[in-house]
């Protein structure tokens, strides 16, 4: 049996130290303080169950403007990265049958992210490592209205990779330890 409140309260650590300590989301820091950031736990290992869940997240941030963005957790059934990305593009695929292409787009966050045709061993590897299997999910107008005033956003990515690099892989691989704050 899982314990959905820890890994909650570690999701949000990692969210605290890495996402808006690192600088990786120059945007998370808002939402995270404005209490704004749904955390939902999905314990049911079935592809279906999780892609049912994808799609009441966002039928519930249809629901509520009170939520700007919600992580989606998969604790179990997703250790692989493969089949984590399987469950990506089926869940990117769902969403766009149910017409929320442009409303809502997903980011991913896994324990063994990897970039396409990068070294297990990168560093820029931990920009999207994560204590568990998880998708992000982001509200395309609240993306777009950030992204107004932010200067040169598409050297987002860059930078995260630059100071991954920079820290070295011991530094990053400590950040995904529980207890790390």
């Amino acid at each position: 049996m899982i314990d959905e409140q820890l890994i909650i309260a570690n999701t949000l650590e990692w969210v605290k130290v890495v996402v808006i300590g690192c600088n990786f989301c120059p945007f998370a820091s808002k939402p995270v303080n404005e209490g704004k950031v749904r955390f939902t736990v999905n314990s049911n290992k079935s592809r279906e169950a999780v892609l049912e869940q994808v799609i009441r997240e966002c039928y519930r941030l249809d629901e509520s403007d009170d939520i700007e963005t919600s992580l989606l957790i998969i604790p179990e059934g997703y250790e692989d990265f493969e089949d984590f990305l399987e469950l990506l593009d089926m869940s990117e695929e769902l969403l766009e049958d149910q017409d929320y292409e442009g409303i809502y787009q997903l980011a991913s966050f896994h324990p063994q992210y990897l970039f396409a045709g990068s070294d297990e061993n990168d560093p820029a590897n931990y920009t999207n490592r994560s204590p568990y299997p998880m998708l992000h999910f982001l509200r395309e107008s609240s993306v777009e209205k950030v992204l107004e005033f932010y200067k040169n956003p598409e050297k987002i990515p860059e930078n995260n990779i630059r100071f991954a690099r920079e820290k070295g892989l011991l530094f990053m691989q400590q950040l995904l330890k529980p207890g790390r704050s």
